[in-house]
């Protein structure tokens, strides 16, 4: 294991929280030590399995002045999957020396400024729904808690009270920083790029879209707001009660609407970090999206805006891929369509994972941090089983799973029995089933090695 790196993701649920060690990548004081990040602390529900997680990786990381040393905290975006567990209680004992987030992150940013007004509209809506004390379904009821109380902490956590506790000053990350600023002052022999996000947040994911969907967010939640002290809604004199219940309703799916499309700039926004270590490429996507095709001055998605500005560094193999937002369809560029014929997506993952000719096996690696509770659809299986076919270390789950460890799989007949007798990536749900570790393991060798 000396001379190998490690890539350790926790199973936390539908979250991601990503240990990540370069073996001998450190240096400091002509002491040469492994370098050791965390990218994201986060997950939806239950923050219980992110404490465990956390006290496991404490065990993991060197002592340093009567401290644990973590070289690198990495924070991709700011979606409770990934920083809800960025609890400073639970970061007591740990010394952080570098803290990266997303450029998106940094409220002073000003090309930032129509993202930051339409992320505080989307709060105050669903906030003034959630007081409200509605019957939501599971889907609206995720929306509204994107946007809990809860998730500030964590925001204010990262941006003041850890950076304070170990004298540091965040680096808010994007595809523009020099390479100098890149590298922490103790790493050796590996580099860091940041493929994403673009440091013009509002030109490149909102675009010229920006005021008008924030004008439209800003009708849409008019009437949203409710009574000082709470409960209910002052009905205006010059329209009925039951008319009013209509406009309010159709407002509130408007705000929802506009809500989603916030959730999709945050994840657009995540950081997207490419290690290469000793000849070995390693894509970390944070929910990075995909549309099918890059367009300037428009709204545009994480990977098509990589590629069309960053395809130097992104139009090659990988030796790893971090398989984006738990699975969804929406975050691995792939070809959805049954008529086969390429797209820009399609042709963006045949350049970081090809299919390997004349029958070769596979060699690149992924993993991802799944689980099908929150969302049906989620991992989406006709997508892992296409990765499947492009990465070596796969699982036919229906193989190696017992009766008993398959019973209770949620949604299990329609999203899970057709799709396990075929080879896909290993999953963090079903590899715990299987070895009862909290944790899936993958190891890069260097090239050569």
């Amino acid at each position: 294991m000396d001379d190998q790196l490690l890539i350790r993701a926790y199973n936390v649920g539908v979250g991601d929280c990503i240990y990540v060690r370069i073996p001998k990548a450190r240096k400091k004081g002509g002491r040469v030590d492994d370098f050791h990040i965390l990218i994201d602390c986060g997950k939806k529900g239950s923050a219980d399995l992110l404490k465990t997680a956390l006290d496991h990786l404490k065990g993991e990381l060197p002592d340093d002045g009567g401290q644990k040393r973590l070289d690198l905290l990495l924070i991709s975006h700011e979606h409770e999957d990934h920083i809800k567990g960025i609890d400073p209680n639970w970061f007591a004992g740990i010394s952080i020396e570098n803290l990266w987030m997303s450029v998106a992150m940094d409220r002073k940013h000003p090309q930032a400024k129509f993202a930051h007004q339409l992320h505080d509209m989307a709060a105050t809506a669903m906030r003034s729904i959630a007081l409200r004390g509605l019957a939501l379904s599971p889907e609206l009821q995720d929306i509204v808690e994107r946007y809990g109380i809860g998730n500030d902490g964590a925001v204010d956590a990262l941006r003041t009270v850890l950076p304070q506790r170990n004298g540091i000053t965040p680096l808010y990350v994007h595809a523009d920083l020099k390479p100098a600023a890149l590298r922490p002052k103790t790493l050796t022999s590996a580099t860091f790029k940041v493929l994403g996000p673009e440091f013009d947040i509002d030109a490149t994911y909102l675009g010229d879209a920006g005021p008008e969907i924030l004008h439209g967010f800003a009708a849409a939640t008019g009437v949203l707001a409710p009574k000082a002290g709470g409960g209910g809604v002052d009905t205006p004199a010059n329209i009925g009660a039951s008319d009013f219940a209509r406009l309010r309703s159709r407002m509130m799916s408007s705000a929802f609407a506009f809500a989603e499309e916030e959730g999709e700039v945050v994840n657009n926004t995540s950081v997207m970090l490419l290690i290469e270590w000793r000849g070995r490429r390693l894509l970390f996507v944070g929910d990075a999206e995909w549309n099918s095709a890059y367009r300037e001055k428009k709204k545009n998605f994480a990977w098509n805006t990589a590629w069309a500005l960053r395809q130097k560094d992104l139009g090659k193999p990988v030796d790893f891929l971090k398989i984006g937002h738990h699975g969804s369809i929406n975050s691995t560029p792939w070809n959805d369509k049954e008529d086969g014929k390429a797209t820009e997506p399609s042709r963006i993952l045949d350049a970081i994972l090809p299919l390997p000719a004349g029958g070769a096996a596979p060699t690149a690696r992924a993993v991802v941090s799944t689980e099908r509770s929150f969302y049906k659809v989620i991992p989406r299986a006709a997508l892992l089983l296409e990765i499947g076919k492009r990465v070596g270390n796969t699982r036919i789950y229906a193989n190696e799973l017992a009766p008993e460890q398959i019973a209770g799989l949620p949604n299990y007949d329609a999203y899970e029995k057709k799709w396990l007798d075929r080879p896909q990536p290993v999953r963090t749900d079903l590899e715990t089933r299987l070895t009862g570790k909290g944790f899936v393991d993958v190891v890069i060798e260097p090239a050569g090695g």
